[in-house]
């Protein structure tokens, strides 16, 4: 199994070390789609998957989950949490045993989801119904020091409620003068590099784990679907996600490093638990 970069206590530790004056931000894969951004002294999850819910889940059936990467911390140690994500309901992105600790050490803590899924993200959590904020593409809401942008997001396809609101999004978090892309789970479809590239995202969080009919999941963009995606819209930094989780259902971030040597593509691929902050930016 692979050991992340930074775990448990030294994982804490280095959060608690990060400079919370400057302008820079600081970011922390959690593995899967999960990021930790700080900025100011405020703390951004996005989608964050810290059990092994999937792998008990599955243990006895034809599609085991079998975890590759430790967990980088529990959830429950993340006590200083000010706004988390869920970008729809798959539950590597809404998980019970991941959010319910985050909600108990975090009382103040904001929930954003998908308006959908209000229904389902209350009866998976046991919480009242006006607890989770909900967002739909063409809105925004701002939370804390953090502004949110919805996009859709197609897994496979952009899949919407009767209302016409999608079921699966991605976000464009805008703080400062930052702005990133958490696309959530996509493939790319029509018109999506119009959607974002007015936002001239500086790095985008994108997954390369692909489409594979024959995983019997939904799928993804893979990693030079991803690479073009980040270079169409003129990301300034792309980070690859949704691989080494389980091994049914990965990728190797080799091939995306090599896809964006190829067009220059500037790109960072971390370890699980491992820090990045925006300073590598400029």
């Amino acid at each position: 199994m692979i050991t992340p970069f930074l775990q448990d206590a030294a994982f804490l530790e280095n959060i608690r070390s990060t400079d919370k004056d400057s302008d820079r931000f600081y970011l922390w894969w959690l593995g899967q789609s999960g990021f930790l951004i700080q900025w100011k002294g405020q703390h951004l999850l996005l989608d964050p998957y810290l059990s092994d819910s999937l792998t008990r889940k599955y243990a006895d059936t034809d599609k085991p989950h079998v975890r590759m990467t430790e967990l980088a911390i529990d959830p429950s140690a993340l006590d200083f949490i000010d706004v988390c994500t869920s970008s729809h309901n798959h539950t590597d992105h809404l998980d019970a045993e991941t959010l319910l600790p985050l909600m108990q050490a975090n009382p103040n803590m904001q929930l954003l989801i998908p308006e959908a899924n209000r229904d389902f993200v209350c009866e998976r959590l046991g919480c009242d119904q006006t607890y989770p904020i909900g967002l739909n593409e063409n809105e925004q809401v701002a939370l804390g020091s953090f502004t949110f942008h919805g996009v859709p997001a197609a897994h496979n396809t952009i899949e919407k409620d009767p209302l016409g609101r999608c079921k699966f999004m991605g976000f464009i978090v805008e703080f400062g003068h930052w702005k990133l892309y958490h696309s959530g789970d996509t493939l790319w479809y029509e018109g999506m590099e119009d959607i974002l590239r007015p936002y001239q995202v500086n790095l985008a969080m994108l997954p390369i784990n692909g489409n594979k009919p024959e995983r019997r999941v939904a799928g993804n963009l893979d990693h030079e679907e991803a690479v073009r995606l980040a270079n169409t819209i003129g990301a300034r930094l792309v980070i690859p996600c949704h691989y080494d989780m389980f091994t049914f259902n990965t990728a190797d971030p080799a091939d995306f490093a090599r896809a964006c040597e190829k067009i220059q593509q500037p790109y960072k691929v971390l370890q699980c638990g491992e820090p990045w902050d925006s300073d590598q930016l400029l």
